[in-house]
């Protein structure tokens, strides 16, 4: 089994298309299909199952899949690595990011790295839900990441973590948006709500569900959006109320009032997350560590807003 033969397998796995596989991969269709039935023979068990468009893993492909993307990423990070150290210096950090940490914590990191003279190249990447980030973690194809973990299993690779609360989005006039103190989820029980799509962001998407449903109702779901941007924005011109997490008051526009939610059981939290693997390295554990710092430092900043008051 060579590097190529997985590369060709999930190539056809992500595509859906044995078709498409070989147009990306610049060889031609016959060769390909060859190559993954020898790989099915060689692992003793049928990966895909063609149909009259297109392919679909099987379970044992599923599987396979998960495994070889992991290989594929430490085979990748292996040349990274050997490179480096040619060089004398590791480089490279690949970060796992969720939208408000891409806009708001990403600077401070990079520049920690930069001032501990750790990394030359930060490799980031956008990736939700949490559960993609936390197997791409797993799976050594990231070496830090922040999520907003739902019901993960995340206590191996938790490095530290901080409050960052349920607060309502609302638009500038509404009734609601200039009296003081923290709301009960309950009064936004006849609003107009902006969501989070569940198939671009589940993890927040199911949360509010679960806010809204212990407060005794269902979130009346008018409009969607993939980003925490597009959700304010939404909600700036008067769609409906959303709710997000307290460090969107850092991107929210004038138009948008933030409140904090009372009575919420559910915690929300930003956690750093890094593989226990990259973690047992001296370098990644500094790594992880400077990152740390710059997660704390987040939380504190994010008290001193007003939407903690």
């Amino acid at each position: 089994m060579e590097l190529r033969h997985l590369r060709y397998f999930v190539t056809t796995a992500e595509l859906g298309s044995i078709s498409r596989a070989a147009n990306k991969l610049f060889i031609a269709q016959p060769p390909l299909s060859a190559q993954i039935r020898q790989l099915e023979e060689e692992v003793g068990a049928t990966l895909l199952v063609r149909l009259p468009r297109g392919v679909r893993l099987t379970p044992a492909g599923e599987s396979f899949l998960h495994d070889a993307r992991a290989i594929l990423a430490r085979a990748e990070q292996a040349k990274t690595r050997a490179r480096e150290l040619r060089d004398g210096q590791r480089a490279t950090v690949r970060v796992g990011l969720v939208p408000t940490v891409t806009q708001s914590l990403l600077p401070d990191l990079i520049q920690r790295f930069q001032d501990a003279k750790l990394a030359t190249c930060v490799e980031g990447q956008e990736l939700v839900p949490s559960s993609r980030q936390l197997q791409a973690i797993r799976n050594a194809e990231l070496d830090i990441g922040f999520i907003r973990p739902g019901s993960t299993n995340h206590r191996d690779e938790e490095v530290c973590a901080i409050d960052d609360p349920y607060c309502v989005a609302l638009p500038l006039d509404h009734g609601l948006a200039h009296s003081s103190g923290a709301l009960e989820a309950g009064a936004l029980e006849k609003e107009a709500f902006v969501a989070f799509s569940r198939y671009s962001e589940s993890d927040y998407f199911d949360q509010t569900a679960a806010v809204c449903e212990a407060s005794g109702f269902k979130a009346d779901v008018r409009h969607t959006a993939t980003q925490f941007m597009s959700v304010l924005t939404m909600v700036g011109h008067g769609l409906g109320v959303a709710i997000v997490p307290a460090s969107c008051a850092l991107m929210a526009g004038e138009s948008v009032v933030l409140r904090r939610l009372k009575g919420v059981e559910r915690k929300s939290e930003l956690v750093l997350i890094a593989g226990t693997d990259f973690r047992a390295d001296p370098w990644g554990e500094k790594v992880a560590e400077l990152a740390g710092r710059s997660l704390m430092d987040f939380g504190t900043h994010l008290k001193q807003l007003s939407v903690w008051r």
